[in-house]
């Protein structure tokens, strides 16, 4: 049976002291609204309500749950509330701001900065088979300062995807919508559905959660960079795991892309977490040098910024 979909809340709702604009995205976890504050400040508004779990029909503003799910919903409310106060001790420019999170209606909402941009999702759509080595580079470098920033704070994304990477309109990217909470829901609930996102999920979320580690972001990552090159997410990893029909991207795109970062990719997207990179410091290292043992510029790295910025611009 389809999931149930949930309608969201109406525009001019007052939520404590923010008034909800319109919804941004509806996923299966949660939905997310664009709304104001007292100051007419915009702020993205994330609402935990798993389709799997509860109901809101239009015209209702608290969901109904049944007595069967209640457990399971309180439990991945606890998760999400808690995500939300990990997420807003996080103070760093490649991380999404967590500015406020509460309780109201029945569940919970999480308040995060509202960033004007793109998704690195909608770039790599638009320039598909162009996506330049440059730009990767230059992307990828500065999102790894955050989600090493992450990993410091003993927390891992375990949903990163070109759709959660964020390109502000001065260039800098952004990792958005952290699936923690989701993750954790399965801990101790055997009967819930895993969440996580084919093509751009480690094997180790499909089944061995006890390997879960910062290698899992690193697959995430690499499967992203994949993306970039090759237009479309690599195949699942479950799937992979019993045949592996991934082809290595040194054989299919060589002459188009350095061969070092073509490797590095290739690297990040092992099925064994051990045969990855350990730590995001030493993906962060690789994609600082275009052949093994040659550095990039350094003054190349202090201007990424504004080499981001022109490629957003000319996009």
């Amino acid at each position: 049976m389809p999931p149930q979909a949930n309608s969201p809340l109406p525009t001019g709702f007052q939520l404590e002291q923010y008034r909800i604009e319109r919804q941004l995205s509806l996923g299966g976890f949660s939905i997310v609204y664009l709304a104001y504050d007292e100051d007419d400040t915009p702020v993205a508004i994330k609402e935990y309500l798993p389709n799997s779990l509860a109901l809101r029909s239009e015209g209702d503003i608290a969901p109904q749950i049944s007595a069967e799910n209640m457990p399971a919903f309180r439990y991945g409310m606890k998760c999400f509330f808690e995500e939300g106060r990990s997420l807003a001790k996080l103070m760093h420019p490649n991380v999404v701001r967590v500015l406020n999170f509460f309780r109201a209606n029945g569940t919970v909402y999480m308040v995060m900065q509202f960033e004007h941009g793109r998704t690195l999702h909608q770039y790599i759509q638009k320039h598909k088979g162009e996506v330049r080595e440059r730009f990767i580079r230059a992307v990828f470098t500065r999102m790894l300062n955050g989600l090493r920033e992450v990993h410091s704070h003993k927390l891992l994304h375990l949903d990163i995807k070109p759709s959660n990477i964020y390109l502000r309109t001065d260039g800098t990217p952004v990792l958005l919508d952290f699936g923690a909470a989701r993750q954790t829901l399965l801990t101790g609930q055997a009967f819930l559905k895993p969440m996580y996102t084919p093509g751009f999920a480690s094997p180790e979320q499909y089944g061995d959660r006890e390997s879960l580690g910062p290698w899992s972001d690193i697959y995430s990552v690499g499967a992203s960079l994949y993306a970039c090159v090759v237009g479309t997410a690599p195949p699942r990893a479950d799937e992979r795991s019993k045949n592996d029909t991934l082809t290595s991207l040194s054989r299919t795109h060589s002459g188009r892309y350095s061969e070092q970062l073509l490797e590095t990719i290739d690297w990040c997207l092992a099925l064994d977490p051990l045969a990855r990179p350990q730590s995001v410091y030493s993906l962060q290292k690789a994609l600082m040098r275009k052949q093994p043992g040659e550095a990039m510029p350094a003054t190349w790295f202090t201007d990424i910024g504004t080499r981001l910025k022109s490629f957003i611009g000319r996009a």
